[in-house]
């Protein structure tokens, strides 16, 4: 059990550097994250996929999930019980919104639809494709469930001020397939 509780104490010591790194990042974003998010959807286009209502000091993909709108559906996360992985549902750009769990704004009337793609956010990344998040598992559930029934392809979107040279990893951890920071794009090195 000791193993288990220094690896819970780890990732919140990771959590806790990693917020206030993204803050940072954050009050000294000029918005050219959603333009590099942007050009890598455009490979996409018309392939559903998943961004996410920013939080907090995440950083914003409303633009690039604006423009990708125009080409095919997109959605937003939507969460449910704990332990149970993410619903997505049909987002598009000024729609009826209302706030859901954690802080996160949902559609007002869900339609639900499964992204082959997934813009996530996180608070740390690696450049071998790991992923901090918040700790709930949505993400690693979800993209677990999503990738035992067919492809699915992960896409951290972030601020390069939130690399990290290493992070505490599960085996639960699911890794990331792609990473998008406002100044490049990180293709993680095959495991």
């Amino acid at each position: 059990m000791t193993g288990a509780i220094d690896l819970a104490e780890l990732k919140r010591a990771a959590r806790a550097e990693a917020g206030l790194r993204r803050a940072e990042a954050h009050a000294a974003d000029i918005g050219a994250g959603a333009g590099m998010l942007s050009s890598v959807l455009a490979g996409f286009r018309g392939v559903p996929l998943s961004g996410y209502m920013p939080i907090r000091s995440e950083i914003d993909p409303l633009p690039a999930m604006a423009e990708a709108a125009a080409h095919g559906p997109v959605a937003i996360p939507v969460i449910g019980a704990m332990g149970t992985p993410l619903r997505f549902a049909r987002w598009e750009p000024d729609m009826a919104l209302v706030p859901g769990p954690y802080g996160a704004m949902v559609p007002e009337a869900p339609e639900y639809l499964t992204p082959e793609i997934l813009i996530v956010p996180l608070l740390a990344f690696t450049r071998a494709g790991h992923r901090l998040g918040y700790g709930g598992g949505f993400y690693d559930r979800t993209l677990a469930a999503l990738r035992a029934a067919r492809p699915a392809y992960a896409i951290g979107f972030a601020y390069a001020g939130q690399e990290a040279e290493d992070i505490p990893l599960e085996p639960t951890d699911a890794p990331l397939d792609l990473i998008v920071t406002e100044r490049e794009i990180i293709t993680p090195a095959r495991r």
